[in-house]
């Protein structure tokens, strides 16, 4: 039919800058009824990812990319999250960061749960946060900080920081002067991640 030609052309659109997922309220904004979408799933045109999460089946056929997964929990927290921490770094190749579960930052007041994800509260500047295909992600030089002030291992953060210099992400001050805003604790690990760097 025309109309389930246009609803999907429409939501192909939405889910195409998202990796292929998708979600019950971008389905029905683009026309589908709920009775419509149990339908898809039952058909196994797209496939259930999540409560009210869903993906075209044919991204299952397509070149994947180790970040695909983060757009499902950008979905997930409502578009609230951003990714974090040592997730972020390896977002941005930094370092040896390899962590089991997802490192999200929300807002404060944010309530949903899931074991596979850590969650942290804060209020993240425009200027903090980049933007990425279907997610968003914190800055190399945010990815770097926050994750000093969380105590990660110091063999990771030296790593980090190396490269982030290296590779013209960052310079010294400026890296020195986000961890000053974070505390003691972080300003004495950048340090740290500095001198080691030097040697």
């Amino acid at each position: 039919m025309i109309g389930d030609d246009t609803a999907r052309d429409r939501l192909w659109r939405k889910a195409g800058r998202q990796r292929g997922y998708f979600t019950a309220a971008q389905a029905l904004g683009a026309g589908y009824s709920y009775q419509a979408q149990h339908f898809h799933v039952q058909r196994r045109n797209w496939i259930r990812v999540d409560r009210g999460i869903y993906r075209f089946r044919e991204y299952q056929d397509l070149p994947s990319f180790e970040t695909d997964h983060l757009v499902r929990w950008f979905l997930w927290s409502k578009e609230k999250a951003v990714v974090s921490h040592m997730t972020a770094l390896t977002v941005h190749d930094l370092g040896t960061a390899n962590p089991a579960e997802v490192h999200l930052t929300v807002p404060l007041r944010f309530r949903q749960r899931d074991p596979a994800v850590v969650l942290h509260r804060a209020v993240l500047s425009d200027d903090e946060i980049e933007q990425h295909e279907g997610f968003r992600v914190t800055t190399p030089v945010r990815a770097i900080t926050e994750s000093a002030a969380v105590g990660v291992d110091q063999d990771i953060l030296d790593s980090a920081v190396a490269e982030a210099l290296e590779r013209g992400m960052s310079s010294r001050r400026r890296l020195l002067h986000a961890a000053q805003e974070l505390g003691p604790r972080t300003e004495l690990a950048i340090e740290r991640a500095m001198r080691a760097e030097l040697s």
